[in-house]
């Protein structure tokens, strides 16, 4: 967790120094250096909340004694022209800050709005959404958690965290059968491997690795495959469904039999959520 804040705490930082948020020359001219000030940050649109422990802490960045309360926590869900979060402090530091909290708070309410858009659409079915590493470079452990936000569990987290074979792997292995000798069974006990048709899942039978990803399957194909998989002796893998699925084809993809669909749109083409931050009340001490 000490190492997780440490990343974030420096993607704040990146991401202030790239707005130059600490030489803000109009805020310098236009605010005096003792003025305190009320704010709020409103929802212009409905959607599922997440960052806001990073827009509090981008505040923080630039002024410790900068109040943020939040109003509606990660994970719940706001209304259009709800209010998200109310601030009071030194107005230089708010307004500083604006721009970079709203960039993140934005991004990250997108994603999981899009995320629990997915997760409604197949509810009922036991099928798990999951997300990718199509993630905004640097951003990932952010955007991971705005997926859970929104009711989506995410997959691995970096190529280190599990083996999960694709296309390429099996090409550069020379194919099928080689790759699997060469991961071996154990390995293959804890492994995931993409399959593009019914001839390469077939090619696991005597070697089944835990998960199966059926890559770009149709729902026909899809059947065929869980029907195949319910034949083998062996303990069936987990299969996950990945592919050009979008919000209106996802049910369709929620077939008894799956365990998971994947879905990289989830944040690689997650729309911002429209946030506003407004001033509401200045004074002097």
């Amino acid at each position: 967790m000490e190492e997780t804040g440490e990343h974030i705490k420096a993607c704040i930082e990146r991401a202030l120094d790239e707005d130059a948020a600490r030489n803000d020359v109009t805020t310098a001219l236009a605010v005096a250096p003792v003025q305190m000030g009320r704010a709020f940050i409103k929802a212009r649109e409905a959607g599922v909340v997440s960052g806001q422990r990073v827009a509090e802490a981008v505040f923080r960045a630039l002024d410790g004694e900068v109040s943020y309360e939040t109003a509606v926590r990660d994970g719940e869900r706001a209304e259009a022209d709800c209010v998200v979060t109310r601030l009071e402090g030194r107005l230089r530091a708010i307004l500083a800050g604006e721009r970079t909290a709203l960039n993140f708070l934005g991004r990250l309410c997108g994603i999981a709005t899009l995320t629990a858009r997915y997760v409604g659409n197949v509810a009922g079915s036991g099928v798990v959404i999951l997300d990718t590493r199509k993630t905004t470079p640097g951003l990932r452990i952010l955007e991971k958690e705005a997926v859970r936000h929104g009711g989506g569990r995410n997959h691995r987290i970096d190529l280190q965290e599990r083996i999960l074979v694709k296309e390429n792997h099996i090409t550069a292995a020379g194919g099928m059968i080689p790759l699997l000798e060469r991961i071996g069974p154990e390995r293959l006990q804890k492994a995931e491997i993409e399959v593009s048709c019914l001839a390469e899942l077939g090619m696991l039978q005597g070697s089944p690795p835990a998960m199966v990803m059926l890559d770009n399957f149709t729902p026909d194909m899809i059947r065929s495959a869980v029907a195949e998989l319910e034949q083998w002796d062996s303990p069936r893998p987990e299969i996950e469904v990945s592919g050009g699925i979008t919000l209106e084809t996802v049910a369709s993809f929620a077939i008894p039999g799956v365990d998971y669909i994947s879905i990289g749109s989830l944040t690689a083409s997650a729309a911002a959520l429209d946030l506003s931050l407004i001033v509401d009340e200045v004074w002097e001490p």
